[in-house]
């Protein structure tokens, strides 16, 4: 075991080799990691619902002799970070000047593995349906965002132009709000925002929302700003991370673009398909045979 390793990080990185009942042993540890550096092994079992020998094995899997092992290691990240003054930079991904180059990937991917199923706890089944539904029907889409978020708007604006959709993506917030303005009952704008909070992006769903337009948030926080002026909120996760933590936002809104094209394929499979290979063969000549 790396003495420098966090514990949350450790158990994300085991949590897929864990049994079930063991996992649910280390959820409870993930949300309560104060609890439990004074808990006792009865009180652990009793509050995971399983019993103390599931305890006994998921501590075992991370590498500890016994739960007195696992506690202590607890309390003494608890005292580290105190006595440092450390904070975690990204959602449970350990950054320091003595990070091993070669573990970077490794570290990378797994933290980006456990926000994607973070994020599948948080996506609402009928929000999905509804937002598919309501693109589908669109006469015109409006995207809108600042900074960071245009990554993830291009790609989105990108995936739908390929469907055959009216999209529209401007980065000048101006042109946003000027485009929001003159949408109707038929349009659909879609904002993002990591927080929720940013005031253009916020804005121009409210410009949009006054003209009519039918309006779908992709965030972070399902109570931010943004939602109350958003017919449907996709959320990302339900994690108040720190800004460092932005890198793996881009992760699960990437891969929520992902989910709106193949929703929006597969309810109207044979147009879209349609779409696509004219679209492709548009551009065919743009590659070497």
């Amino acid at each position: 075991m790396q003495t420098n390793e966090n514990m949350s990080y450790q158990i994300r990185r085991c949590y897929a080799s864990l049994r079930k009942s063991e996992q649910k042993v280390a959820d409870y540890v993930l949300d309560h990691e104060a609890v439990c550096r004074k808990i006792s092994l009865e009180a652990l079992a009793e509050q995971s619902g399983v019993s103390q020998p599931t305890v006994i094995r998921f501590v075992k899997a991370l590498g500890f002799r016994g739960f007195k092992e696992f506690r202590y290691k607890l309390m003494e990240n608890a005292l580290t970070e105190m006595r440092s003054g450390e904070q975690q930079p990204m959602y449970g991904y350990h950054l320091g000047p003595e990070e091993q180059l070669k573990l970077i990937p490794a570290k990378v991917v797994s933290t980006s593995v456990r926000t994607l199923e973070d994020m599948l706890k948080s996506i609402s089944g009928e929000e999905f349906e509804k937002t598919v539904h309501m693109l589908s029907d669109a006469k015109r889409i409006l995207l809108c965002c600042v900074e960071n978020s245009s990554a993830v708007a291009k790609d989105l604006m990108t995936k739908l132009l390929y469907l055959g959709f009216d999209c529209r993506y401007d980065e000048d917030y101006y042109i946003q709000k000027i485009a929001a303005a003159a949408l109707t009952e038929q349009d659909v704008v879609i904002g993002i925002s990591y927080s929720g909070q940013s005031k253009d992006t916020v804005d121009v769903m409210k410009t949009a929302k006054k003209a009519g337009a039918q309006t779908i948030a992709i965030t972070n926080f399902k109570e931010a700003r943004i939602s109350q002026w958003s017919d449907i909120v996709l959320c990302c996760s339900q994690e108040q991370w720190l800004y460092g933590d932005c890198i793996f936002s881009r992760t699960t809104q990437i891969v929520l673009n992902d989910m709106i094209y193949m929703g929006l394929i597969a309810y109207n499979y044979d147009h879209r398909t349609e779409q696509l290979d004219k679209n492709s063969r548009i551009i065919s000549d743009k590659a070497y045979q």
